[in-house]
């Protein structure tokens, strides 16, 4: 009888998880994915913006993984034929905000990792290490206590606002920045360990592999290949509402509740958001679903702004903004100076802006030709010169788009996977658990697939 493996979320990471099954398991084991909404590839999503191809989610991956080997991303684009399609951002510098209002822009610091710098700390604790083995703090927290309140609000802030739409105050050490984490429990000062994690950071890249890539054509083209190398069944807009181990495997209850329809399979990869998952996982394991739904998330949207052909902007490929600034945009990217693949004589200059922070979705509950007013009057304020009226501009929103990782969160997700550990054929995937960008999410469908693999074998 032929094996049946069901992949809950259609995101990067499901679909990853999908492509790894089929590469894994018996040619003949059927694949079905279930995505709740109506199109594949969660926060990967490209668009088009006065005829120029523009991303309404992520934009680029990094190349590299933390070892120095091509990173999970990149692996995934070559497998499906992408290889040749991956370009790389111009060398153009970005820059941060002041955080006063009229503020001008500032280049970013060099010599510092996520805003915290190499040097300037030297309170060392009587030769004990920054942090205990397994302990984990907030960014906020520790780099507050060694370098003030100016680098955390000034930089570090905002270049995890960025990332992450949220705060330092409240996000994880060891999830957000792991190098420094494992240099924080070897180091006595915080200068040192930013020394140590950027030496070895810079020891594992390959020199002159750069350090991000995206995908000509958009990131749709990855969610499209996989789906389709997968050779997976697609069905969207049937949510799966329930999950229960079976004596054989496992049978997911699908659709509302006046029709439930069900789909029994051998083993199931849960790749959805953490509240989703959550609601799944308590009929399987409670510990498991505790310690998933506690995960925050924060919404954001993106503005993107089709400017007149010629329009002038800073030398740059964009900036950051403080939090303490008081604006709805968080973050600017100048699309058509940052990457050189898109058309530049003669075409529209794109701007895409990032709105909303962590705590603050109550700003972002304006229409859409509000949330476009506010963002072109703060971008002009924020640049100190006026922009021109957009020939087109566009607002994707991301409601609970991005994970707050708060302090021991790796020991939760450790928790959650550790009571699943005695249930065979579940596997849990996603930004939920490993890390928000692309390449880590590539990573965590693929590992989900793997274990699943194991009972498939028999």
């Amino acid at each position: 009888m032929r094996k049946r493996v069901a992949v809950v979320g259609g995101g990067i990471a499901g679909l990853a998880a999908a492509v790894r099954v089929r590469d894994l398991a018996p040619r003949a084991t059927e694949i079905i994915v279930y995505e709740q909404s109506g199109v594949l590839g969660g926060k990967l999503r490209t668009g088009s913006l006065a005829g120029l191809t523009v991303e309404r989610g992520a934009e680029s991956f990094l190349m590299s993984a933390p070892d120095g080997d091509e990173s999970a991303a990149v692996r995934l684009a070559r497998r499906l034929g992408l290889g040749e399609a991956l370009v790389h951002p111009a060398a153009v510098p970005a820059a941060v905000a002041g955080a006063a209002a009229g503020a001008a822009l500032e280049p970013f610091p060099a010599g510092t990792l996520m805003g915290i710098p190499a040097a300037g700390d030297n309170d060392d604790d009587g030769g004990v290490p920054l942090l205990a083995g397994g302990a984990d703090v907030a960014v906020g927290e520790l780099v507050r206590s060694r370098f003030g309140d100016d680098v955390v609000d000034g930089l570090v802030d905002p270049m995890l606002g960025g990332v992450y739409a949220g705060r330092a105050d409240s996000l994880s050490l060891a999830t957000t920045l792991p190098g420094l984490a494992t240099a924080a429990r070897e180091e006595h000062t915080l200068g040192a360990a930013v020394r140590t994690a950027l030496r070895r950071a810079a020891a594992a890249r390959p020199p002159g592999r750069p350090i991000f890539a995206a995908v000509s054509g958009g990131m749709s083209r990855l969610v499209a290949a996989a789906a389709a190398d997968s050779g997976a069944r697609i069905s969207l807009g049937l949510p799966v509402r329930e999950i229960e181990p079976t004596p054989h495997g496992w049978r997911l209850l699908l659709g509302p509740v006046p029709a439930t329809q069900t789909d029994d399979v051998d083993a199931v990869i849960l790749a959805a958001p953490a509240r989703a998952a959550a609601r799944l996982l308590a009929g399987v394991d409670l510990s498991a679903a505790a310690a998933v739904g506690v995960l925050d998330y924060a919404s954001v949207a993106l503005a993107g702004f089709a400017l007149p052909p010629g329009t002038v902007l800073p030398d740059l490929s964009g900036f950051l903004v403080p939090p303490r600034r008081g604006t709805l945009v968080k973050a600017a990217t100048f699309l058509t100076r940052k990457w050189p693949h898109l058309p530049q004589e003669g075409a529209p200059v794109i701007v895409r802006a990032s709105l909303g922070r962590a705590g603050e979705e109550a700003m972002l509950q304006r229409d859409d030709r509000t949330l476009i007013a506010i963002a072109h009057a703060e971008l002009s304020d924020l640049i100190g010169a006026s922009l021109p009226a957009p020939i087109e501009s566009l607002v994707q929103r991301w409601g609970g788009g991005l994970p707050q990782y708060a302090p021991g969160h790796l020991d939760r997700v450790a928790t959650a996977r550790a009571a699943l550990a005695g249930r065979p054929g579940l596997g849990l995937a996603g930004a939920a658990y490993d890390g928000v960008g692309i390449p880590a999410c590539v990573a965590s469908g693929e590992r989900a697939a793997e274990d699943v693999c194991k009972i498939l074998e028999g």
